[in-house]
């Protein structure tokens, strides 16, 4: 790629670094920077490792280090925060991240002009999304794009709200679903609210407690096995501080998963009370296969809302999902 074609990719503090005495003149930077360069803090930011980096740009560590160093160099500051969590992105790398992107996306179209493909073969929504949403508001939402963009194609990511933003600023998804993350993470990041998650208690149809006509209590259910959300997770969380509000903790013998598939599973052929997002469990309520459990439980405990790049407008494809979202969540 010739240096003209990348000037884009240069934002201020590069180009500006001609006024500082050590820095390189914008004329020198664009003679120099390649392709390369924006691969490596693009694999960085997907993969929040320089190894991982290194490996899904099919080269030797010390080889992705050599190229940051060249850039950190050129801009005179640092782009990368290396520690014993990997390796993240500063607010000068993040900035950066986003001019890097849009030259990787418009070497992406010139490659698919140049293959004389159709922009509906490529057609793709690629969403990430919490484990605890991916069946809750995604298959609505999927279920109606196909029916107004039968060609558009869905890419779905599920993984932790951390690992999802990571992915939405290094361009891998299009938007998220998940939760409002810490300040400091959210520059460039657009939040739409869609709703509250509350948790309920559910058990199978005809479970003991479903069919209680007394008054039941929290500790009731514990009675019963309990099927919780694994650690680290939001869901698990706010189980717990719903427990000790009430002095209580939770009881041994716990199922722990971050499955629901698993977790409904277990619920649904044994007594084991399961703790869930109500949301998730709501299909599998109204077909009568699960019951919820009438006790206290953590109720409006975290806002789930549509995330996107602040920056970029959406696709026409991406535009029409995120309408066939907000529909999903009225039902």
């Amino acid at each position: 790629m010739k240096s003209a074609e990348i000037t884009a990719a240069v934002p201020d503090f590069l180009a500006d670094a001609a006024a500082e005495p050590t820095s390189e003149p914008r004329a020198r930077i664009l003679a120099r920077l390649r392709l390369r360069h924006l691969n490596c803090i693009v694999a960085i930011a997907q993969e929040r490792t320089m190894a991982r980096a290194a490996a899904r740009l099919h080269l030797s560590q010390p080889a992705v280090s050599k190229t940051l160093s060249e850039l950190e160099e050129w801009a005179g500051t640092r782009l990368v925060e290396r520690g014993r969590n990997g390796a993240s992105l500063t607010a000068e790398g993040e900035h950066f991240l986003r001019y890097a992107l849009d030259v990787r996306r418009a070497v992406d179209a010139s490659a698919a002009a140049l293959a004389r493909e159709h922009p509906a073969q490529a057609a793709a929504v690629r969403i990430g999304a919490l484990p605890t949403v991916q069946t809750a508001v995604l298959p609505r939402a999927i279920v109606g794009l196909q029916a107004v963009m039968p060609g558009v194609g869905v890419k779905v990511e599920v993984a932790s709200n951390a690992d999802l933003l990571g992915a939405l600023k290094a361009g891998d998804i299009d938007m998220m679903i998940g939760r409002m993350a810490e300040p400091a993470s959210m520059p460039g990041i657009s939040f739409e609210y869609l709703y509250t998650e509350s948790l309920v208690l559910v058990a199978r149809a005809g479970h003991p407690l479903a069919q209680a006509r007394a008054t039941l209590s929290l500790e009731d259910a514990l009675a019963y096995p309990l099927a919780i959300a694994g650690e680290h997770t939001a869901p698990r969380h706010h189980t717990e501080a719903f427990f000790e509000s009430r002095g209580l903790t939770l009881p041994a013998g716990c199922v722990e998963t971050q499955s629901l598939a698993v977790a409904r599973l277990v619920v649904m052929r044994s007594d084991a009370v399961w703790i869930v997002p109500q949301r998730v469990a709501d299909d599998d309520i109204a077909a009568g296969l699960l019951a919820v459990i009438d006790v206290p439980a953590p109720r409006g405990v975290e806002q789930i809302g549509m995330l996107r790049r602040s920056a970029e407008p959406l696709s026409e494809a991406s535009g029409a999902f995120a309408e066939q979202l907000r529909r999903a969540i009225l039902v």
